[in-house]
């Protein structure tokens, strides 16, 4: 660290974001660029910690009570203080599914939430949740914006002519859907000004253009660098390329609303002709695990360290890679000549088509023709759980790294498979109400089997992501939680 001031950093994301509020678009990259905007009432350290953001302090005197102690001293970015009054309605408009559509079933267990002293927000639960205090940080459903700034645009935020406004580091100043975005720094923030002036985030969503970019010397930060390109990233002589296990779920999904999904031999047919090794060892080029499970070994981390959270995980059994028993469980089926069916992909994860060709080659032997198509990120994310596609990727990226964040949604209440099952319900209730991190484990390790005996869904791989760095900027710590804190005040100058 140079203790210099940076004039601009370039950014480029790997897709398009067509809104900016989390509540109406909640790709991770629209998490990762609210995280430099907006804050909750706690936040998560790159340790994956829960640490105080815009309440200073917290207190739980009970199992389902939250008492939060707003920081007198917080400020919008428009330099007006923020209320306790502001936290409410923030919350309030975050558990609304019309209004929020892309976050509110983080909030499903929200009881209440009120105004109980001139700083003070009190929030309750339905029942116990050990992850309920992530979900009131960025990294979950709150963010907190002004209530007057929200009436003013109707609650119709996140556009190019609304914005967002927030209490972080910097403010957004420009936004132009499928082109870029920028932001600026504020001294109205409560952590400080950051060294970075100004960030420009551009939208480039070909992989070549991206590189090209950045070997012209244009692009400081780059997300995602593609796995099949990491060679030509590494070769860049001014910068480097870093690796980190990221937190994130690669399955296939099963809308089973959509025959013949519902239909479990169909199902039990493709979780067999998938090769995870291969997958993994060939196509993502080593960077990711094989996932028999949906939880990802690092979201045990509370109870577990890696080696052992791997063993448990392997004992999960969805089929196997074995192409002979697909197609006896497809001639058990609803469908037993084949079918047609679509796979999308976004194109921000060439990695998904890649496996998705692989899976498609594999299946066309048992009369089932996938055609994969590749859709921008946006037109990806509003095909999941629509009715339409009964078979699709689910690439999520946990924000919390909570155990039950991907399962709970993919299996919960209004899950996108539209799969109901009491037994599973009951158990991920059970899981929010153990009395130990250890039990709420094996609960969840229960949930996993059940996934595992009727395939609801079909684990792929858990993840590492690639982010290139150009060597004049560093970021003090780099973990799969940086960016989704205030990372804009983690860059500096390096030498």
């Amino acid at each position: 660290d140079r203790g210099a001031e940076i004039d601009n950093v370039t950014v480029a994301f790997p897709g398009s974001l067509a809104n900016l509020y989390i509540g109406t678009e909640s790709g991770i990259l629209n998490y990762y660029l609210a995280s430099a905007v907006q804050e909750g009432l706690v936040g998560i350290d790159p340790e994956g910690k829960v640490v105080p953001a815009l309440a200073e302090s917290w207190e739980t005197p009970d199992a389902t009570t939250y008492v939060f102690e707003v920081r007198q001293d917080a400020k919008f970015q428009n330099g007006e203080p923020v209320t306790a009054d502001d936290s409410v309605f923030s919350l309030g408009q975050a558990r609304s599914a019309e209004a929020c559509p892309g976050i509110n079933y983080y909030l499903s267990n929200l009881d209440t939430v009120a105004k109980t002293g001139e700083h003070q927000v009190t929030v309750t639960t339905l029942a116990p949740d050990p992850a309920f205090l992530k979900t009131m940080s960025s990294a979950g459903a709150a963010v907190i914006t002004q209530q007057a700034f929200w009436e003013e645009h109707e609650g119709s935020v996140g556009t190019s002519q609304s914005l967002i406004l927030g209490t972080g580091p910097y403010k957004v100043t420009d936004f132009q859907p499928d082109s870029h975005v920028t932001l600026e720094r504020v001294d109205t923030w409560w952590g400080g000004v950051p060294k970075a002036k100004k960030i420009e985030i551009s939208f480039i969503p070909d992989e070549n253009t991206r590189l090209l970019a950045t070997q012209k010397g244009d692009i400081d930060i780059a997300f995602n660098v593609p796995l099949k390109q990491a060679e030509q990233w590494k070769k860049i002589s001014d910068g480097r390329v870093e690796s980190v296990n990221d937190l994130s779920y690669v399955g296939l999904l099963f809308d089973q609303t959509v025959a013949p999904f519902d239909d479990v031999n169909v199902r039990k047919a493709i979780s067999s002709a998938v090769d995870r090794d291969a997958i993994v060892e060939k196509l993502l080029r080593g960077y990711g695990e094989p996932a028999n499970a949906i939880m990802t070994p690092e979201s045990l981390a509370a109870v577990h360290d890696g080696d052992a959270a791997r063993k448990l995980l392997a004992d999960v059994k969805p089929p196997q890679f074995d192409l002979k028993q697909a197609e006896q469980f497809l001639s058990e089926s609803s469908v037993p000549d084949g079918f047609s069916v679509e796979l999308t992909y976004p194109n921000s994860g060439p990695q998904l088509g890649t496996a998705a060709q692989s899976l498609a080659e594999n299946l066309k032997p048992l009369g089932i023709d996938v055609k994969v198509r590749e859709v921008p990120l946006e037109e990806w994310l509003a095909t999941i759980g629509d009715g339409e596609h009964g078979l699709s990727y689910m690439w999520y990226f946990s924000t919390t790294g909570d155990p039950a964040e991907i399962s709970s949604y993919l299996l919960g209440a209004a899950n996108p498979n539209m799969y109901d099952d009491p037994k599973i319900l009951d158990l991920l209730a059970q899981s929010n109400a153990a009395a130990s991190a250890e039990e709420r484990v094996n609960l969840l390790l229960q949930v996993e089997q059940e996934n595992a005996e009727q395939v609801i869904n079909a684990p792929l791989w858990w993840g590492q992501s690639l982010t290139y760095f150009s060597n004049t900027v560093g970021v003090k710590t780099f973990s799969p939680y940086t960016f989704i804190g205030s990372w804009g005040a983690e860059l500096y100058a390096a030498k």
